[in-house]
């Protein structure tokens, strides 16, 4: 009746899977909400908060830093249409207009 608490072995399998330090930053950034340098590094004990948002970004998370008086925050966003231009002629050179 309450086998999905056993494994194949009958062992009893109560726990979640642990999430990374990587999944949790992750998943604060996928709420929308502008996200301090200060509260990464002291909630998820990171020594450089802006490695872990480079490893992000090379991910491909589209994430934007914000600095003023209070700090530094970041936050995710779309790219903009200029990004993504800027993006295609750097990976496949000038483009060439197309007619038919």
């Amino acid at each position: 009746m309450f086998n999905f608490l056993f494994n194949n072995k009958g062992d009893k399998v109560m726990a979640r899977a642990k999430l990374s330090k990587t999944e949790k930053v992750r998943n604060l950034f996928s709420t929308g909400k502008n996200v301090t340098w200060k509260s990464l590094r002291s909630t998820f004990d990171l020594r450089s908060p802006a490695a872990m948002v480079g490893k992000l970004r090379n991910e491909g998370m589209m994430i934007y830093e914000n600095r003023g008086s209070k700090g530094v925050s970041y936050r995710v966003g779309t790219p903009s249409k200029a990004i993504i231009a800027a993006g295609i002629t750097a990976v496949f050179g000038k483009q060439v207009g197309y007619s038919a």
